[in-house]
């Protein structure tokens, strides 16, 4: 009996140790973000370095150096961004983002890093290329 016990203790701690690797590795693949109104309306959202996600207002994107600001906006609500660095080839006005850092004293979001979101279907950048006949 005392053998038995022991084998379900064991199996036990096995499993609830299996599980904790599988919650841990899958924290670091979600990436799950704050929209503008979240992070606008909870100040304790804006002492944390954070994810925040929207689409690029159209006519609100400008270069000047290594800065680059625009407005990220969601459902109505809207945040000033002013990126560091060059964000990814794919970033345009119109386009979804998620950007990360920190909300300012000052209403700025101050962000280290870019990540261009995707719609889950694929469009073709250009129209299709008529076959050429090679006769």
């Amino acid at each position: 009996m005392r053998r038995r016990t022991g084998r379900v203790a064991l199996l036990a701690v096995l499993l609830a140790a299996g599980g904790l690797l599988v919650t841990s590795a899958l924290r670091d693949t979600v990436t799950y973000y704050r929209t503008p109104a979240e992070l606008l309306d909870d100040p304790d959202l804006a002492r944390h370095r954070v994810r925040l996600g929207g689409d690029v207002v159209p006519g609100s994107l400008r270069h000047d150096g290594n800065l680059v600001t625009f407005r990220l906006a969601a459902a109505g609500r809207e945040i000033a961004v002013e990126q560091r660095g060059a964000p990814p080839e794919t970033f345009r006005e119109g386009t979804g983002a998620v950007v990360e850092g920190t909300l300012s004293s000052d209403g700025v979001f101050r962000s280290d890093h870019v990540v261009v979101r995707h719609g889950n279907e694929y469009r073709p950048s250009s129209p299709p290329v008529a076959p050429v006949d090679a006769r």
